[in-house]
Parts: structure tokens; sequence; C-alpha cells
């Protein structure tokens, strides 16, 4: 018995002394573990010995500047600390803006830094157009107007030079002399233009005054000013050939009341109809046919650039003011 409780002794002690040894094996994660913690104590000492050789160099350096050079500006923060904002709020602004979120292989530093460049931008470009919503802008105009035309007791009204009626427009001329479709694209948008314009003067007072009136008479406005591009490229007759083509439709459907084949020639003209590659598209050294038509003659235009884009969107406008002065008379060829 005494033999037996002394054999179990002896076992319990070697496997005591097995537990208190380091394990032989260890599993991957904990090897990853261990070097990441190292790596990080050493980035730490890395940035502790930076730090310390700056602050010996700022002591050793003369406060006083130097005459040959130009005094700096010691503080002015960085780029970095000025602009320490939250993961979250970086999210919500780069999401109004319609940024994505975070791109490829991005930290949340680069993210910010990312965030703030695009903020420069838009601050830059706001201060070049005069720092100046169109639409508030505008909508300021007919304000102004307006309490110019009540000092006056109403009876005011601008001076406007007369459109010109130069008829329907004819589709051939897109093959057959397409520099006659110029001044007739000018002067039928023109006409609609003032047209529109006359409708927002004609309305009762009680109308104009209410915020939804006032609403009404800014986009008329903002959409004159986005059309003053569109006109001059109508004047110098430059605007790119299948963009004519596309415009000429607009308006050859709009004089004819057929407005539903006019928003299909505004819809091709700002979204396209380019087919999209799926799939292999590029299989050896020659292009397919079916490749050949996905760059010829079916670009979108609204997304070229921003003046392009407000100058097609007031088209837009232009054709569902004229659907609502001028109405078909079936009723199937009214806009959705």
């Amino acid at each position: 018995m005494d033999s037996l409780k002394a054999l179990v002794a002896e076992k319990r002690k070697a496997i005591d002394n097995d537990s208190a040894r380091p394990a032989k094996y260890m599993r991957r994660g904990e090897l990853e573990r261990i070097k990441e913690e190292q790596e990080a104590k050493v980035r730490e000492e890395k940035q502790l010995a930076q730090a310390a050789k700056k602050r010996e160099e700022a002591e050793k350096a003369p406060k006083k500047p130097s005459v040959l050079s130009p005094p700096r500006d010691t503080e002015s923060p960085s780029i970095e600390s000025a602009f320490n904002i939250s993961n979250e709020e970086t999210i919500r602004r780069l999401r109004a803006k319609g940024q994505p979120i975070r791109l490829f292989g991005e930290s949340d530093k680069d993210r910010r830094l990312r965030l703030r460049a695009l903020e420069l931008i838009e601050e830059r470009s706001s201060e070049h157009q005069g720092g100046h919503n169109d639409f508030k802008k505008a909508l300021e105009d007919v304000e102004s107007v307006e309490k110019e035309l009540q000092s006056k007791n109403g009876k005011g009204k601008k001076k406007e030079g007369e459109s010109v009626n130069v008829g329907a427009l004819d589709l051939n001329l897109v093959k057959t002399d397409p520099d006659k479709l110029y001044p007739l694209i000018y002067y039928a948008l023109k006409k609609v233009l003032k047209e529109w314009e006359e409708a927002m003067d004609e309305r009762p007072d009680h109308v104009k005054r209410t915020n939804q009136g006032k609403l009404a008479a800014a986009t008329q406005v903002q959409s004159a000013e986005y059309l003053k591009p569109l006109f001059k490229n109508l004047r110098s007759r430059t605007l790119p050939p299948d963009m004519l083509a596309r415009i000429a439709e607009i308006v050859h459907y709009m004089q004819k009341r057929e407005y539903q084949k006019a928003n299909d020639a505004y819809l091709r003209l700002s979204i396209g109809n380019a087919p999209w590659p799926i799939g292999v598209t590029m299989v050896g050294i020659h292009e397919r046919s079916a490749r050949e038509k996905i760059s010829r003659d079916q670009v979108a235009h609204v997304l070229n650039d921003e003046v392009s884009r407000k100058y097609i969107q007031s088209l837009k406008r232009l054709l569902t003011f004229s659907q609502t002065k001028y109405p078909p008379e079936d009723i199937s060829q009214l806009m959705g």
C-alpha cells in the first residue's frame, strides 16, 4: 500500500513538472500576438527616441530668428492636428459629399486627409465662383426684384428683347445641314424661356409672395442662368455633333407637343444608352464589333462636367414648363 502511494505521488510530481515547463508548440495566433506586441514596442521606442531628439534640438536651437531667413510661424498647428475629427464624423461628411467612406488599403489618417483635401477644393472653387449657392442667389435676386416692384406699386417690368419665331425644327437637318440647327434651337429655347418668365410675372401678387411662388420664380431665374453656356455654344456653333442631334430632337418633339418622345431624347442625352461591358470583352488583340458600340455615339454628357449637367437639367425644366403651357392633345404623350 505504501509503495502504491509512493508511485502515485511520483506520478503527480512528474505531471506538475511537465505543466510548469513551457509548451513545446504554440498556436499561430499566439505567435502573431507576440510579434505584434514586439513591433508595437519597437515603434514606441523609436517614437520616444525621435521625440527626445526633437526636444534636444529645440533646446539647443537659438531663440532669436536669423537675419537672413524670415521668421516662421511656430504656433500654427499641423494639418493632422487641426483636422482631428472622429471616424463617425469623417464617414458622415464623406457620405454627404457622395464619396466612398474608405478606399482600398486606406487608413483612418489617410481618410481624414482625403476628406480635408476635398473640403479645401470645394472652398477654393466656392471662392472662385463668388462663394454663393446658385439657387440661394437666384432666390435673393427674386426677392430684391419683388421689393423693387413693390416700391414702384407693382408697375415696373423688366425690359426684354423680342423673341424670334422661326417655326418648327426639321430633324432632317441633322444629316443634311447641321449648321442650320444652331439658330433654330437658339431661338426656340429663348422663346420658351421668355414665356416661362412672363408666366412667372403674370401670376397674382398673393401667389408671388408665398414660399412656393418665390421658389418657382427662383427656379426660373436659376435655369436662365444655367442655360447661358448653352446659348453661348449655340451662338459660336461649338456643340459636339451627337449632343446637337439630341438637343434638336428635344426641341423638335417639344414643338410638336410629343413630350414623351422629347423626354426619351432627354434621357439619351443625359443618361445615355451605352451597353455595360459585362464579362470578357477583349480576348485577343483585336476589338470585337460589340465592343466598338460601347464607345461610339452612345456617351452620356450629363456627367462630363458641371456646366453641361446644369444646362441639361435646365432643358428638362423648359420641357416641363412647355408641357404645362401647351398640353398635348393625346394624353399618352405626357411625360411621367
